[in-house]
């Protein structure tokens, strides 16, 4: 399980540690930063799977996603005594992202590459990879560093061993380099980080990937479109924990029922509801109800990930729905470790009441995301390695 999550030059959030719990729920007012967090934590994922860089061009490059605040925010400035103004830069530009966990942390720093007369000048590349056993980062736990080009990966009898491999500047080690014999921790920590799991909003207007017939295959995990929404709910009721999916039906619509069924144009899902003389398909069903069910499949997938993070899962709800959602995502941070970004006040209140709750308050101050509860989370710090 995460201990720590830390993000440094990203977009708002100019420094920030979040310590985690089993299930954590990010809340704060618009424009606070909840979303900064959430495409962050993606970034950290995409790591993992060699797109880091291709996802941080899709948001408008390098210099969109950097913090455009000063380097250090003084007392002063915050009190008003003095402006806001950007002083002679001491260290390098850069953005930072990395985490502790058992049994392996990791971090990672992006920053400006030497000029040259390319036209991808603007992409960032990787300056240092650090991956390390256990929570606290120290030269004995140490497992693979990597500087740039240059990586080295520390044997099974604590050596280290330069690695003959020339990295691309754009790409994690992760995705770049695996030895299951020399640096097995690699291959551990990369497929971690595959198997963060993330469900933004889910579409449910008419031409919805969820509203047309899926595929019919055996899908553990539904699609992060919920393009094949009706395989995994099929799934779950075959292999996985069929009462909690029907109980999660009824609760939300008495008496209600899901059917799946097989036809030359793939799985198709419908609903039979009390005193309906037939059953509703896919198509026909309300925004809301078409959302639950995708959250239903999400929730209690048969696979469950490292870490789940929902962004506003209560989109298009009804009220009524919110006690039925907020005991589901209780019940699924029992396998996995869930990040709930919201901005629900009666969902946020519903996922408080459970003692294993971690509340993250984000406020706006000068332009840079603080954690309002600050002291209980980020009291520990965090220490970055140097380039």
């Amino acid at each position: 399980m995460i201990d720590r999550i830390s993000i440094s030059g990203y977009r708002s959030l100019r420094s920030i540690i979040l310590r985690l719990g089993a299930l954590n729920v990010v809340t704060g007012a618009n424009g606070s930063g909840k979303s900064n967090l959430y495409r962050a934590l993606r970034l950290l994922a995409d790591a993992g799977d060699g797109r880091l860089v291709h996802s941080l061009a899709s948001e408008g490059g390098f210099d969109s996603v950097r913090w455009a605040g000063p380097e250090l925010i003084t007392n002063e400035m915050i009190r008003g005594e003095v402006p806001i103004q950007g002083t002679v830069r001491k260290k390098p530009v850069s953005l930072r992202l990395g985490f502790t966990s058992q049994p392996f942390s990791y971090s990672l720093e992006l920053g400006l590459p030497q000029p040259s007369q390319s036209m991808f000048d603007s992409d960032p590349e990787v300056k240092r990879e650090c991956l390390w056993r256990g929570i606290s980062m120290e030269a004995k736990t140490l497992c693979a560093d990597r500087r740039q080009g240059n990586l080295r990966c520390r044997s099974a009898k604590g050596k280290w061993r330069d690695v003959e491999l020339p990295l691309g500047t754009h790409d994690s080690m992760l995705s770049e380099y695996a030895d299951p014999f020399a640096a097995p921790e690699l291959i551990v920590m990369r497929e971690i980080l595959r198997s963060w799991r993330f469900y933004d909003t889910f579409r449910t207007d008419a031409d919805a990937p969820a509203r047309r017939a899926s595929v019919g295959t055996f899908t553990p995990i539904m699609s992060s479109d919920g393009s094949d929404l009706a395989a995994a709910l099929q799934t779950i009721r075959e292999i996985g924990d069929a009462r909690s999916l029907c109980r999660a039906v009824d609760d939300a619509f008495p008496g209600s029922q899901i059917h799946i069924r097989s036809s030359e144009f793939g799985m198709q899902l419908s609903l039979q509801q009390p005193g309906m003389l037939r059953e509703l398909s896919a198509a026909e069903l309300s925004d809301g109800t078409l959302r639950y069910l995708l959250l239903i499949a999400a929730l209690l997938t048969p696979r469950p990930p490292e870490l789940l993070v929902l962004n506003e899962p209560e989109n298009s709800l009804h009220p009524d729905l919110i006690p039925s959602l907020a005991s589901l995502i209780t019940l699924a941070s029992e396998q996995s470790q869930i990040i709930v970004v919201s901005h629900n006040n009666a969902l946020v209140k519903e996922l408080h009441s459970d003692e294993i709750c971690v509340p993250i308050r984000l406020e706006k101050r000068l332009g840079e995301t603080i954690i309002q509860n600050a002291n209980a989370l980020d009291q520990y710090g965090w220490n970055w390695p140097s380039r």
